[in-house]
């Protein structure tokens, strides 16, 4: 059995947040509205109607939350910093009760012996930034980088380490160009549009910490999934380099200063031209103390002429009838421990830090408990492929569970449990699941 002290005594272990999944206090206390607030109020775009007015509530119960993050055992807390909540209209004006809250946020992590996390950015746009055209507007830079500027001066002395952006594929894709997250728009020149702004956001945002806070632990955060090809046919494997280049190398290239990957695709190739001047290169640019990987399952990629552009299909996880999440999302620790050396790979990137990984299934709160022991097993498997990956000398930092709690899960609403305590939404009631006590024990070994 693996045990955290395997993994050195300067490891870091934390559990990962985000101020829309959890924070609830929606439209109180000065907050403005921000796009997934405003697309929760379309008919059918979350599940079951659900909405993140009050999430977990954790405006009003944070200091219950980090208790609970160091009962478990964790020195890590990862939280978010809503935009809207310090920027009500995205710019301009600044709510000082925003600002007060996460400086009692930061200050309970301090007084529980937890290191704080910041993640600058995880997809809470503000509403007022989207109506001029959110990711995809020229402007949305300025904006970001005066929302940086403000939480690195406000939190900067007693806050030395921060994740510019959560998953920038993620909410370029899903919201930009498939629609099936906020703010729902479509289409290609959306999503490049937005694509080049967020990988301007990435490196101007880590200027500005560097800038601005001494000693300060730098990254971004990217969702990252191994890409197989289903056969090893010339078109199966053709289609897997190109999922492989939207997924993986699209954000971490041109930081790494290699400008967007362009090649062996012609879609991507003019985009790449269109960048790629000096000047564009310098601006993507950043060098990064750590690059935070967010894995949860590898695809499996097959050919497939009539979907447009990409022309890839996934082969889902259950019709190949192979270990999977209720979100049929594959289990793999091996290509979890593929993806780590993927990216390990890049000679330029200084450390690995794992700043988000978990499982969704359908717990049941029965007499008091919540017996997960598919989620222990999980944990269990991945953990051994880390530990793997770092004993062969990978400079991997620190692991980063998701999530402390259920919570609002974006689409899913909370139909999708990832936490290690169970939350009830009616009554707001905590109980720790039992990968939960797993973690508290497997931390103390």
């Amino acid at each position: 059995m693996i045990k955290a002290s395997d993994f050195g005594h300067d490891f870091s272990w934390g559990v990962a947040t985000a101020a829309a999944q959890i924070e609830g206090a929606a439209d109180l206390y000065g907050k403005g509205p921000s796009i997934w607030d405003t697309y929760a109020n379309r008919s059918g775009k979350i599940k079951k109607g659900h909405h993140p007015t009050i999430a977990c509530d954790f405006y009003h119960k944070y200091k219950e939350d980090i208790a609970l993050v160091r009962l478990l055992g964790f020195s890590v807390f990862r939280f978010s910093i809503s935009w809207p909540r310090i920027m009500p209209y995205g710019e301009g004006m600044v709510n000082e009760e925003g600002i007060r809250f996460y400086h009692q946020v930061i200050d309970e992590c301090l007084e529980n012996g937890l290191v704080p996390y910041i993640t600058l950015y995880h997809w809470d746009l503000p509403e007022a930034l989207e109506a001029e055209g959110g990711w995809t507007a020229f402007g949305i830079n300025s904006a970001f980088n005066a929302f940086v500027s403000i939480c690195a001066k406000t939190y900067g002395d007693k806050v030395k380490n921060w994740i510019v952006l959560n998953e920038p594929f993620g909410f370029t894709s899903l919201g930009y160009m498939l629609g099936i997250h906020a703010p729902g728009n479509t289409g290609l020149t959306n999503f490049f549009s937005a694509v080049h702004h967020a990988a301007i956001a990435q490196a101007d945002g880590g200027r500005i910490l560097r800038a601005e806070v001494s000693q300060a632990n730098i990254g971004t955060s990217y969702s990252c999934s191994e890409i197989i090809p289903y056969t090893q046919s010339e078109s199966d494997l053709l289609a897997a380099q190109r999922v492989d280049c939207l997924m993986n190398r699209l954000f971490i290239e041109p930081a790494l200063g290699m400008g967007y990957p362009g090649t062996d695709w012609e879609v991507m190739e003019k985009f790449s031209i269109q960048h790629s001047t000096w000047r564009h290169t310098e601006r993507l640019t950043f060098d990064f103390d750590f690059i935070g990987i967010q894995n949860y399952f590898p695809l499996t990629i097959k050919y497939n002429a009539f979907i447009p552009v990409i022309q890839a299909w996934e082969v889902k996880a259950k019709n190949r009838k192979v270990p999977h999440t209720t979100m049929g999302w594959e289990i793999n620790g091996k290509s979890f421990y593929n993806v780590i050396k993927q990216f390990a790979a890049y000679p330029k990137i200084k450390s690995l830090m794992i700043t988000e990984n978990g499982a969704a299934y359908h717990d049941k709160l029965t007499e008091g408990k919540v017996h997960d022991k598919e989620r222990i097993a999980y944990f269990q498997e991945y953990l051994a492929a880390l530990l793997k990956a770092k004993n062969e000398g990978l400079n991997i930092t620190g692991y980063m569970a998701w999530t402390l709690m259920d919570n609002f899960e974006w689409a899913e609403g909370f139909n999708a449990r990832f936490g290690l305590v169970h939350n009830d939404f009616k009554t707001q009631k905590r109980t720790i699941k039992d990968s939960g006590y797993w973690w508290q024990e497997f931390l103390n070994s």
